[in-house]
């Protein structure tokens, strides 16, 4: 998943009212006097969240692989492994 610019103004202030547009940290438009957050500031959290949010994915995959390795070391089969996973 692509974390967007909006993602991360409100993860620095949940209560943020913005509207973002092209997902550019250039076209953001505060509301509701929602103060302004510094573009670095904004971009350094993206760039955060964007790293936890792959790392995630990271360890599904490699969850999944350790998985399929461990019913393969029993003695399963591709086709009964599929089975089970779908």
């Amino acid at each position: 998943m692509k974390i967007r610019i909006c993602d991360a103004i409100l993860a620095l202030n949940p209560t943020a009212q913005v509207s973002c547009s092209d997902n550019d940290v250039n076209n953001i438009e505060w509301l509701e006097n929602t103060p302004v957050i510094a573009n670095d500031i904004i971009l350094a959290k993206q760039a955060e969240l964007q790293q936890i949010e792959d790392n995630k994915v990271a360890q599904e995959i490699a969850n999944k692989q350790s998985a399929l390795t461990k019913l393969s070391a029993l003695g399963l089969t591709e086709a009964e492994i599929k089975s089970i996973i779908g």
